[in-house]
């Protein structure tokens, strides 16, 4: 049967990615290619597990290439000058080495080119949607941030005031940082499609505005609407340049979500927007009213137990913290997302949060934090860009996991040794 694989010497590849590749069993002739790029911390193998990408992929044909980052903290680049720059060197050359690879092994279609991803990885979407508009088609962003709203001069590859959604320009000014990356391109824009949850505490929600400004400039559109609806009670989809399938731009608001992978419907909306669905409409959710603005939780909700909390008033807190806990269960596997609140007068620094996982549950990687061990008791700590939580703030992170039947959820968090309410 079809399993993932391992591609070296790819080609031209400056910053040292790793390339892995999926080609189902019943791969087209003349396949399409889906690059699926991953969030920091993450890599290849594990979006490849953690996203229904590959089950589509036996279920359409299509060839799906899992780039992993090799740097400290698994991060693509997507700040540096090189990066912002069609061929100007970094991870977007090595990303577009190993398309030309799957073209020239495996009859790859050039027409039908198309690239997806999360967090970091969605910000790389953009960005290869920027750097080569003669390679991509369409591009599936879920949760990042315009072409150039991560832009560095100082080496660093963290912008914390793109981050925090403080970064606004006007659709020109966007859009002319996307045809600056190919000075002289003058062919077809891709299309694009881009997602964020309303209280993404990560990257944060207004960069979902500043993505569309960026785009529908990009195709010489307004910001007005075509089409507004809801395939699920708690998604708003706008589409812009036209009411189907396949428009230039459309946009999915996901009410309540907070910042991790794309799950329950969300890949095969991406599939379907990038035309390889076979004209195949996912299954929609029951048209009910949405519960009123649920409160933070993974995009979007499991079809058989929706997880989305309706906000209510949090308990009393126990301690100067508090922390809401979601998850996104399938057969053997889910994904957590955990956003911890400073509920105190005063900064919380360098945090380790400790909770006790139910029996069978393992985690096999995690975003946004370093989680350790994989089961039993464990203690999620910060990464060098989200140490410090202000009173009032909270930050946000995540992880997925394998069990064996049991879907329960931690009883109690500690931070520091003292109890966080949960809410």
């Amino acid at each position: 049967p079809a399993s993932l694989t391992e591609v070296t010497g790819f080609g031209n590849n400056p910053s040292g990615l790793r390339m892995h590749m999926y080609v189902p069993d019943s791969v087209a002739a003349r396949p399409a290619i889906v690059v699926a790029v991953h969030y920091c911390t993450g890599s290849g193998p594990a979006f490849f597990s953690g996203t229904e990408f590959a089950s589509l992929a036996d279920r359409y044909g299509f060839i799906v290439v899992y780039p992993s980052a090799t740097r400290s903290g698994s991060c693509f680049d997507v700040s540096s000058p090189q990066a912002l720059k069609h061929d100007g060197g970094s991870d977007p050359v090595g990303i577009v080495s190993m398309v030309k690879y799957v073209e020239q092994h495996n009859n790859g279609d050039p027409d039908r080119v198309f690239v997806t991803g999360a967090s970091s990885g969605a910000m790389m979407t953009n960005v290869l949607l920027g750097d080569y508009p003669d390679v991509f088609k369409a591009g599936a962003a879920f949760m990042g941030v315009p072409f150039g709203c991560f832009a560095t001069t100082d080496g660093s590859s963290w912008n914390s005031a793109c981050a925090n959604g403080t970064i606004t320009k006007t659709p020109q000014q966007w859009g002319d940082l996307v045809r600056g990356a190919y000075p002289g391109y003058s062919g077809a824009r891709p299309r694009m499609q881009v997602w964020h949850g309303t209280e993404d505490p990560t990257l944060r929600y207004p960069n979902f505005q500043e993505e569309i400004k960026q785009w529908t400039n990009v195709h010489g559109l307004t910001q007005t609407a075509s089409l507004t609806d809801h395939p699920q009670p708690t998604w708003t989809r706008t589409r812009y340049g036209g009411n189907g399938t396949i428009v230039p731009v459309e946009a999915i608001s996901v009410q309540g979500a907070a910042h991790t992978l794309p799950a329950s419907g969300m890949a095969a909306a991406a599939i379907q927007f990038f035309g390889l669905a076979g004209g195949v409409t996912p299954p929609p959710t029951p048209q009910t009213t949405p519960s009123a603005t649920p409160s933070g939780t993974p995009p979007p909700t499991p079809q058989t137990t929706p997880s989305a909390t309706p906000t209510v008033s949090p308990p009393p807190a126990s301690g100067p913290c508090r922390v809401t806990y979601t998850m996104n269960t399938w057969n053997t596997g889910f994904t957590a997302e955990v956003t911890l609140a400073n509920t105190g007068t005063t900064p919380i620094n360098s945090w380790s949060l400790a909770f006790t996982l139910p029996s069978g549950q393992v985690v096999t990687s995690a975003w946004n934090a370093t989680v350790s061990p994989s089961s039993g008791q464990v203690t999620a700590k910060n990464v060098s860009y989200n140490a410090t939580i202000a009173p009032g703030a909270s930050t946000g992170f995540g992880f997925q996991a394998t069990h064996t039947g049991n879907t329960g959820k931690p009883a109690s968090f500690t931070l520091g040794g003292v109890s966080c309410a949960i809410g």
